[in-house]
């Protein structure tokens, strides 16, 4: 990682080249950094669980909503974010903003999203060591120095470059690490046989597709849920998009990634679903994965699938941090101070240095933070919905009367939502984990229809020419 990270050194010139790797990502690189940012090693640890306790239906509300979601608006989204860049120049997913709407509500969205990007890649950071402490005994400060520091430097040096490339190569290491549990799995039970004959074995329920409380209504909510996240409503994956040379490029970006989320869970999630067979009477299921590891390989093929698990993260942290700087040196500096050049490699540099610090600092602190990282993260979670709405809905022409009002409104509508699902018991778990995006959609949609007034001229023009051929 260290020796890619002073690799792409040598590709960064500007800013440009930094953030969106000077619109020239190639789509298979786009696409495989666009499939390996969106999990990290929690899949190991909390899908594994639930893979373990309710069998495939995990496939289907959370890998199959996301490869249809990506699909199905492979044409549209993924088009939008390359053309914004390349008519209106832009290098952050928040930059549109202010024309779209106002710098208020820019301004608004960026400052939300970096404080609370703080507290949710900190805690990832702690969470990678107390995967390392787990499997090697290293003590967790020294696990968040070493795959923080080695982050911090790669990212700083080479910027989205290095970012993309590691993500090539974690992905190659997660490939070669799911498809040995997988063969191994295949092994130690009946051979090829044990693709058909594993369901009938597995505790009751596990080998449906919708098993309570994972319904066809919670999958649908999930599927809404996806569509806005990878589409651009997570910042670091709009910026793959953004990176791309062409139309014909960023489409089969997308494609890839969707694809890849439709096929590649079914082989890295089969141990996942074999291990009641194989661990019956697992006391904490998320364990289950670490577990079919000890029991199924020797040491040597341990080690790569720790490095899997490993890797996985920090793609998806560092993919996270490279975003980051880019809204703080694009949309949040540049208007506290009119000295700060937006297009200076120097602070881009600068800024991704210090945010990963902090970063890193926080994840030290996390003994201290405790519940308040517990509650951080989960506000987290609630506001990538609502923000995601405004994000995305304001490039189509069909909410173009939804103005400032509108998208401000929608956001503090979800988080008002998401307070509601904490504090009052709701009976559907696909209400309560969908109800702050509906809210957020319902409140955009019906305050930009109210206010039926006239569209200002910048966003008739905006958006007249992201819809030219």
């Amino acid at each position: 990682m260290l020796a890619i990270g002073v690799y792409a050194y040598f590709r960064n010139k500007n800013s440009e080249d930094y953030f969106v790797a000077g619109g020239n990502l190639p789509w298979w690189l786009s696409g495989i950094s666009h499939h390996v940012s969106g999990y990290s090693g929690a899949v190991f640890v909390a899908y594994a669980a639930l893979a373990y306790t309710h069998g495939i239906s995990v496939y289907f509300w959370w890998a199959f909503t996301i490869g249809i979601g990506i699909l199905v608006s492979a044409k549209k989204f993924p088009v939008l974010w390359m053309k914004l860049r390349k008519v209106f120049h832009i290098q952050s997913p928040l930059e549109f903003l202010k024309n779209r709407y106002n710098l208020f509500t820019q301004q608004l969205m960026a400052w939300s999203g970096v404080l609370l990007k703080l507290f949710d890649i900190g805690a990832k950071w702690a969470s990678i060591a107390i995967l390392l402490n787990v499997f090697t005994g290293i003590s967790l400060p020294v696990g968040i120095l070493v795959s923080g520091g080695i982050s911090l430097l790669y990212i700083t040096f080479g910027g989205l470059w290095a970012v993309v490339i590691t993500d090539f190569a974690q992905f190659i290491v997660q490939l070669l690490a799911g498809v040995v549990m997988f063969i191994a799995v295949l092994m130690h039970l009946d051979g090829l046989s044990t693709l058909s004959s594993l369901w009938q074995n597995l505790p009751e329920g596990n080998s449906q597709v919708f098993n309570e409380p994972y319904t066809v209504g919670f999958a649908l909510a999930f599927l809404f849920i996806n569509f806005l996240s990878y589409n651009g409503g997570q910042w670091n994956l709009a910026t793959r998009y953004i990176s791309s040379p062409s139309e014909q490029q960023v489409v089969k970006a997308a494609k890839l990634s969707g694809w890849l989320y439709l096929i590649w869970p079914l082989i890295l999630f089969f141990p996942m679903w074999a291990a009641p067979v194989l661990l019956p009477d697992l006391a904490d299921p998320s364990q289950s994965y670490g577990e079919l590891t000890l029991l199924l390989l020797p040491s040597g093929l341990v080690g790569l699938v720790i490095a899997s698990l490993f890797a996985n993260t920090m793609s998806m942290t560092s993919s996270d941090i490279n975003t980051i700087a880019a809204v703080i040196s694009r949309d949040i500096l540049p208007n506290l101070s009119r000295k700060i050049h937006p297009n200076s490699l120097k602070t881009a540099r600068s800024v991704t240095f210090v945010f990963t610090s902090m970063t890193i600092l926080v994840a030290l602190q996390y003994e201290y933070f405790g519940g308040v990282v517990g509650l951080i993260i989960s506000w987290f979670g609630a506001l990538v919905g609502p923000i995601a709405v405004p994000l995305l809905l304001g490039l189509i022409p069909t909410f173009r009367t939804c103005g400032p009002a509108a998208a401000i409104s929608s956001v503090i509508a979800g988080l008002l939502a998401f307070v509601l699902t904490k504090n009052v018991e709701i009976g559907s778990l696909a209400v309560q984990v969908s109800l702050p995006l509906m809210i957020s959609f319902l409140t955009y949609m019906t305050v930009g229809l109210l206010s039926k007034g006239k569209v200002p001229e910048k966003v008739s023009t905006m958006l007249s020419q992201l819809y030219q051929n």
